[in-house]
């Protein structure tokens, strides 16, 4: 047995809201490390929207999300796996507390359009969820498969301002985010097989210098580093972590594609309440996604209607 941790983030690029950076960790047998999960689990997940007769979706989380749907398989499939693990979360204060930690959720209480998230209740079907996270829970099983966590961390505009202030790159920011959640992963796992598979952003290859520093591992070996993946080997004690920043990983790699799709998940709730607050004060705002055009067009549009904005807490920098 191995595991399996998939690594993605949603809110990289936009002008406005939260970034989100995730992790899903599984339990495996060896063989599936280089197998399909999507395979071994067909019962409870498919990969597309056609045909999935009430199994969860678990795919990338651009192919998750549409203007129709909404939320909608991002949000059952995020609650599911929850459920799995043994949390139900009622509302979005609960939700952040499970994926994120109390850290995170009081940096949120200090903006006014996140105040209260308490009082906004999630709105899920409970007994859909609670039967996909059964049928999920069996299929595991039957393959030797299980669900050992999902943990987010969530940088809003003010912290993920204060840390590209502080390392002069955002891409640095991204990777040392995915990095505190390498180490979690590292820190949770027993002595044995770790695989780390993380979403590549960019055009980067060689990340053996930021993994020495992060880790300071006994031995590094590179594996591969070419257009399509970078793969390391390190050897931290008992424990043997593989890690693989790999393009599309999203669209290949189970874990990463649930990684994904929590984080888009959290980013479009916190949005909706960024959005809620504003039109609240300007009801004929047209509500934005954050994405730095149109971000930029909400941002006009409110200085308009003499919004006096905190671009401290609202506005992001590159």
């Amino acid at each position: 047995m191995a595991v399996l941790v998939g690594i993605d983030e949603a809110g990289y690029g936009p002008l406005l809201g939260p970034m989100l950076v995730s992790s899903a960790a599984f339990d495996v047998p060896d063989e599936l490390l280089k197998g399909s999960m999507w395979a071994a689990l067909e019962r409870s997940v498919g990969k597309a929207k056609a045909k999935l007769a009430g199994r969860l979706l678990v795919t990338d989380s651009k192919q998750a999300f549409s203007k129709e749907l909404g939320i909608k398989h991002l949000q059952r499939t995020t609650l599911a796996c929850l459920a799995n693990l043994g949390y139900q979360p009622a509302n979005l204060d609960e939700l952040l507390g499970v994926l994120c930690g109390c850290g995170a959720v009081g940096r949120l209480d200090e903006y006014k359009w996140y105040q209260g998230l308490c009082g906004r209740k999630l709105e899920a079907d409970e007994v859909d969820i609670s039967i996909a996270a059964s049928v999920l829970g069996r299929d595991m099983e039957k393959a030797g498969v299980k669900l050992l966590w999902l943990k987010s961390c969530c940088l809003d505009v003010a912290y993920f301002n204060k840390l590209v202030d502080a390392a002069k790159n955002k891409s640095s920011v991204l990777f040392d985010t995915a990095s505190i959640l390498m180490q979690d992963a590292i820190d949770r796992a027993g002595a044995g097989v770790i695989q780390i598979v993380v979403d590549r952003q960019g055009g980067r290859m060689d990340y053996a210098p930021g993994l020495l520093k992060m880790f300071a591992p006994e031995g590094l070996r590179v594996l591969r580093q070419d257009e399509t993946d970078s793969s390391y080997e390190l050897k931290m004690g008992a424990k043997t972590v593989k890690i693989h920043f790999v393009v599309e990983a999203d669209d290949r790699f189970l874990p990463v594609s649930l990684a994904s799709m929590v984080c888009k998940y959290l980013r479009e709730m916190l949005n909706e309440c960024m959005n809620a607050y504003f039109l609240g004060l300007y009801p004929h705002l047209k509500p934005t996604a954050g994405y730095w055009q149109d971000g930029t067009r909400f941002v006009e549009d409110l200085k308009a209607a003499g919004c006096v904005i905190d671009k401290e807490r609202f506005i992001r920098i590159r």
